[in-house]
């Protein structure tokens, strides 16, 4: 038996939690900006995917109308920094809702590092960042999609096994339901089948 849930219907954000607590788990964009005055802002942002090979284009979601956005609009540059195990509390810091103006990486202790081709530091502690420029947005009612073209890529060689980035190496975090985070727990391997390889019916062809 099903539960029915119209998000027309649900008061304040019910469906919002809803669909966070299962849509999951959600990799976590941990972005790094620079205001147009100089000051550098870092967040963490759940709703994160790639949006594109090539070219290759990364895109995160701002609920409402935060820094990362506004700088990332203003300046057309962000970067991306993997959110580590090893960093989970600073991680959950930089999403306090501190005032406009004030640097995460000062405010939580999270240590910088220049960034190759953008303004933006990267996250010294995290094992991958993504330079990114804007590619463009996208507003969906109170949320804006920000779509990023990777300009560059600095991958920690620690986690990488024959030029494959190894998930029991970079331990990323991801976000569940409420105030719940996930870590890589068993992780299981299979190979794609081609349709040549296929044992199983087939369709009758036209």
């Amino acid at each position: 038996m099903r539960i029915d849930f119209d998000p027309e219907t649900m008061a304040g954000n019910s469906f919002y939690k809803l669909l966070t607590s299962v849509v999951v788990p959600r990799p976590i964009a941990w972005v790094s900006t620079v205001s147009a005055d100089g000051t550098a802002n870092l967040a963490p942002h759940s709703f994160f995917t790639v949006a594109s090979v090539a070219p290759p284009i990364v895109q995160f979601t701002s609920v409402g109308r935060k820094d990362s956005l506004r700088n990332a609009e203003d300046t057309g540059e962000f970067v991306v920094s993997l959110a580590p195990e090893g960093l989970f509390e600073q991680v959950n810091a930089t999403g306090t809702d501190f005032p406009h103006g004030v640097s995460e990486f000062e405010a939580v202790g999270v240590a910088q590092e220049p960034s190759a081709r953008v303004k933006p530091p990267r996250v010294a502690g995290s094992p991958v960042a993504l330079e990114c420029v804007v590619h463009g947005t996208a507003g969906f009612g109170n949320s804006t999609v920000v779509f990023g073209r990777v300009v560059h890529a600095a991958i920690d060689d620690a986690v990488m096994v024959d030029g494959h980035a190894e998930i029991s190496r970079l331990r990323p975090l991801s976000r569940l339901g409420k105030d719940e985070w996930g870590t890589v727990g068993e992780v299981r391997e299979i190979a794609r089948i081609r349709y040549a390889d296929w044992e199983g019916e087939r369709p009758a062809e036209a």
